[in-house]
């Protein structure tokens, strides 16, 4: 029974999630072929078979169906094996799992491995964002929502709050590495892989922090003329 029940839920997600990413595949063919204003809510749901009472299912605006849903980027199978990692692990003294950090790691490899699959419509969007940059104010609202959403997935993992400071820096250190490595990967004449600018990012990272600070002594310096 259970397991019938996982099936037809994993089925149904499958299905919103195509009919979403059909929304936003059209939203943005669109943008690229006419300008934002070029097109209505209407055109969209022909090009892509659906209702109009189903694109506002799943999309308020034109604009929030060019960006994308979050539950695409950030998928919640991925996002599970994540949470589960903080239960096999041991609490270092600040109570944070001692492979948290490792296992951040391999989320954003298997984020980016979902990116390069779908690398077209990546810069699918980036021509779009150029083409109408006023979208930059919805990808600053849509970057927000989804660090906080972020932010609650790694609280659930090490069971605490997420103003946690731990939770905080790691959401903005991942965050910053993710965008420096994005601009890049799609800066023109780039030939690495995305994986590998990533890598390269947190290892430096880590480099970085891994050194020795005495915080006396930098406040000491503080105070010299």
């Amino acid at each position: 029974m259970n397991d019938s029940a996982n099936i037809g839920g994993g089925l149904r997600e499958r299905k919103r999630a195509a009919t979403r990413a059909a929304i936003t595949a059209v939203a943005r063919s669109l943008t690229s072929e006419r300008g934002l204003s070029g097109y209505t809510v209407e055109d969209v749901c022909e090009q892509a078979g659906i209702s109009r009472r189903t694109f506002f299912n799943y999309f308020p605006t034109k604009e929030d169906a060019i960006l994308g849903h979050v539950d695409d980027e950030m998928p919640e199978e991925i996002f599970t094996d994540f949470i589960r990692g903080g239960a096999r692990s041991t609490s270092t003294p600040g109570g944070i799992s001692n492979t948290l950090l490792q296992d951040l790691v391999t989320l954003a490899l298997r984020m980016s491995e979902r990116m390069s699959s779908s690398e077209e419509e990546t810069r699918q969007l980036i021509g779009v964002i150029k083409k109408e940059p006023q979208l930059m104010l919805k990808i600053i609202g849509a970057t927000e929502e989804r660090e906080a959403h972020f932010g609650r997935v790694l609280a659930a993992r090490e069971g605490v709050s997420p103003d946690h400071p731990v939770v905080r820096m790691a959401v903005v250190a991942m965050g910053s590495i993710a965008r420096h490595t994005s601009i890049a990967y799609f800066s023109e004449g780039n030939t690495r892989s995305y994986q590998d600018l990533l890598t390269e990012n947190i290892s430096s990272a880590c480099l970085l922090f891994s050194q020795p600070l005495n915080f006396s002594e930098s406040s000491s310096a503080e105070g010299q003329p």
